[in-house]
C-alpha cells in the first residue's frame, strides 16, 4: 500500500479544495471508462460518449495518449496536476500543456510499467492533452458546472461537519473506502500501490472531490499533496432525488424538492448549495415541514441537521409512482 507520513500541523492544516480542472480529468476518466456507476452518469455518457469516441477515432495518437496515461494502476503525473485554489479550468490545463515533453515521455513509461510505443515518442504529448482536456472541459462538464459545484459544495460541507463530530480520521476513512484510511502514527494510506512512504510534513494536503466515481492522488513536491474522491453518490446522481408530481403539486416544487433530499440528514447550508435556493428559501422551506411533522431537526457538533421523519417518509412514498421531476 501506498501511504504519507502526515505530521499533526499538516493535517489541522489541511483542507478542502473544488477544481475545475480535476473534474474536467474525472470526465477524461469517466468517457475512458465508458461505464456509468448510476443512472445520472449513464444519461450524460449517453449524451457525450459517440463524439468523443469519434474525436478519438479520428486522432489515432492522441487515442493512444489516453489509454497509455491513464493506464492500469497508474495515471502519468503530467496529466494530473495538483489542484489549485481559485484556479479555472483554463488554467490549470494550461499547466497540463507547459509540461516539458521529456517529462511527459517518462511519465508514460511509469504509467505503462514499460517501454514507450514509437507512436508517443514525440514532443507534442502535453499539447495534445492539453487539447483533449480543452474539449472535455468545453463540451462536456462546462456546460454543468454550476450544478455540479453546488454538488461538490455540499459534500464539502457534510465531510467538514463529520470532522467537527468525528475528527479527522473518520472523514480520511470514508474518502474511498478500501483505499483511503487512517492508520494512526501520523500515517495516511492513500492508494493500494506498493511505493515508498512519502514524508510530507509541513506541505499543504488538499482533499479534492470529483461527481465521478473515481479519485487519485497527485503531488508538487514537496509543499503540495492532493488527495482526489468521489463526492457521496447521492449527491453526485440527481436523477436518485426525483420529485414524485403529485408531492410537487401538493407542496411547491422547491418545497417537495427539499423533502425529497432529507432522506439523510442535511444541513441548512448543504440544502442550499445542492438546490441553489437562497438560504432564506430553505429556512422557510424547513419551518413549514417541521410545523406539519414532515422533517425534524438535530444538533451534530457545531451544525443543525434535518432528516425526514417516518411522516415525511409516507408522504414521499405515497407520491411516487405518479411522475417525476427533477430536483435541481
Amino acid at each position: 500500500m501506498g501511504w504519507w507520513q502526515v505530521n499533526a500541523d499538516t493535517l489541522a492544516r489541511s483542507r478542502f479544495l473544488i477544481s475545475p480542472l480535476a473534474e474536467t480529468f474525472a470526465g477524461l476518466k469517466l468517457l475512458h471508462s465508458g461505464t456509468a456507476a448510476h443512472p445520472g452518469e449513464r444519461r450524460w455518457l449517453g449524451d457525450h460518449l459517440p463524439a468523443y469516441r469519434a474525436r478519438l477515432a479520428a486522432d489515432p495518437v492522441t487515442a493512444q495518449l489516453v489509454r497509455a496515461g491513464l493506464g492500469r494502476h497508474w495515471i502519468a503525473d503530467f496529466l494530473t496536476p495538483t489542484p489549485r485554489d481559485g484556479e479555472s479550468a483554463e488554467a490549470g490545463i494550461a499547466r497540463v500543456r507547459a509540461a516539458r515533453p521529456d517529462a511527459a515521455r517518462a511519465n508514460l513509461r511509469t504509467a505503462l510499467a514499460g517501454s514507450l510505443p514509437a507512436a508517443l515518442d514525440r514532443d507534442d504529448l502535453p499539447d495534445r492533452a492539453a487539447d483533449l482536456l480543452t474539449y472535455v472541459w468545453e463540451a462536456t462538464v462546462r456546460p454543468y458546472w454550476e450544478r455540479r459545484r453546488r454538488i461538490l459544495e455540499a459534500d464539502v460541507v457534510a465531510r467538514t461537519a463529520r470532522v467537527s463530530r468525528g475528527g479527522w480520521a473518520e472523514v480520511l476513512d470514508s474518502l474511498r473506502p478500501g483505499r483511503t484510511r487512517w492508520l494512526g502514527a501520523n500515517r495516511l494510506q492513500v492508494n493500494l500501490h506498493e511505493y515508498p512512504p512519502r514524508e510530507i510534513a509541513g506541505a499543504d494536503l488538499l482533499l479534492v472531490p470529483v461527481t465521478a466515481r473515481c479519485g487519485w492522488v497527485s503531488w508538487e513536491e514537496p509543499d503540495r499533496y492532493a488527495l482526489v474522491y468521489s463526492c457521496a453518490g447521492a449527491l453526485a446522481d440527481p436523477l436518485a432525488r426525483a420529485v414524485p408530481a403529485a408531492l410537487e403539486a401538493l407542496l411547491g416544487a422547491a418545497r417537495a424538492g427539499v423533502l425529497v433530499l432529507l432522506d439523510a440528514p442535511m444541513s441548512t447550508t448543504q440544502l442550499t448549495a445542492v438546490t441553489g435556493q437562497a438560504l432564506g428559501s430553505v429556512g422557510r422551506h424547513l419551518k413549514v415541514l417541521l410545523d406539519a411533522g414532515l422533517v425534524e431537526r438535530r444538533r451534530a457538533g457545531r451544525s443543525v441537521l434535518y432528516s425526514r421523519t417516518a411522516a415525511g417518509d409516507v408522504v414521499v412514498a405515497a407520491g411516487k409512482g405518479s411522475g417525476t421531476a427533477s430536483v435541481v
